[in-house]
């Protein structure tokens, strides 16, 4: 991906990235000789946690990508997660958490979103457009980002420095989070809110439709948002976060994942534990 410059802060056409020798938190790849760690799950459905675990570290094994993942299926009661508390570079995954802010601050103000949010929040997720997300950051400021990210129980989440919001931290505890207060009925953003930024989700432009909706059942409705970021450490970030409703389904996936030698290392990563846990649910499930 060529980078270029963006509003005097961003680079990239995915996320934001530093300027040269400036170098944010991120988390560490295992020593040489540590064992990696494996995928826990539990579920409701007999039998489904040790299918899930299996095909999970699977998708995994052998992989040189540093990943964290999380699952969780309301159908069934199931839940799996991997390094569900290691910080990882935000990338673009972020703007599903700016544009829930501002749908929060205007909730708690009893106003609507203006036609220039509105046109500022469609290009920023549906396009991933980094000029309209740092203007929607620069909007909110960091004072409204923190307090949605408390009143949303994200607390691992920190917001990034001086406009860098591709440096946001993040964990998959906290997107599974986000994910969880988008698709049920909550007090921190309202049905319309809830339905106004998955629908954006949904019509994701089809060149960032990978990820997470890799093997998801023909009759779901997907919803997805991706980052990816390269720096000159740990390589690639390349993530997804997705939720997969209507026909049945209630189930939202998070995949963060990080030194990878190119983006298409993440992407496939990613996908193979997609397809996974995709399969796996869908066998679980009685078709109706």
């Amino acid at each position: 991906m060529t980078l270029h410059r963006i509003s005097g802060r961003a680079l990239g056409a995915g996320a934001v990235a530093l300027a040269a020798g400036v170098i944010g938190p991120m988390a560490l790849a295992p020593a040489a000789g540590a064992v990696a760690p494996t995928v826990g799950c539990t579920s409701a459905k007999a039998g489904l946690a040790a299918k899930l675990k299996t095909d999970i570290d699977a998708a995994l094994k052998n992989r040189k990508t540093t990943a964290a993942v999380g699952v969780h299926d309301r159908t069934t009661g199931t839940d799996c997660s991997l390094r569900g508390d290691t910080k990882y570079d935000s990338a673009s995954v972020v703007k599903a958490t700016v544009l829930a802010t501002l749908l929060w601050d205007n909730k708690k103000h009893n106003r609507y979103l203006t036609s220039r949010e509105n046109s500022l929040a469609t290009a920023m997720i549906t396009k991933s457009d980094n000029d309209s997300t740092s203007a929607l950051w620069k909007q909110l400021g960091a004072a409204k980002v923190k307090g949605f990210l408390a009143a949303a129980g994200m607390k691992q989440t920190v917001p990034g420095a001086g406009g860098y919001w591709g440096l946001t931290q993040i964990t998959v505890r906290d997107e599974q989070r986000l994910l969880s207060l988008l698709t049920a009925k909550n007090s921190v953003l309202s049905d319309g809110s809830r339905a106004y930024e998955l629908g954006l989700m949904h019509k994701v432009v089809a060149s960032q439709r990978w990820g997470t909706p890799a093997g998801a059942p023909s009759g779901a409705t997907v919803q997805v948002k991706n980052g990816w970021l390269q720096r000159s450490t740990h390589g690639w970030r390349v993530h997804s976060i997705g939720a997969f409703t209507g026909k049945g389904h209630d189930c939202t996936i998070t995949v963060l994942t990080q030194d990878n030698k190119t983006m298409a290392d993440g992407v496939n990563t990613i996908q193979a534990v997609a397809r996974a846990v995709h399969k796996d649910l869908a066998a679980a499930v009685p078709k109706t």
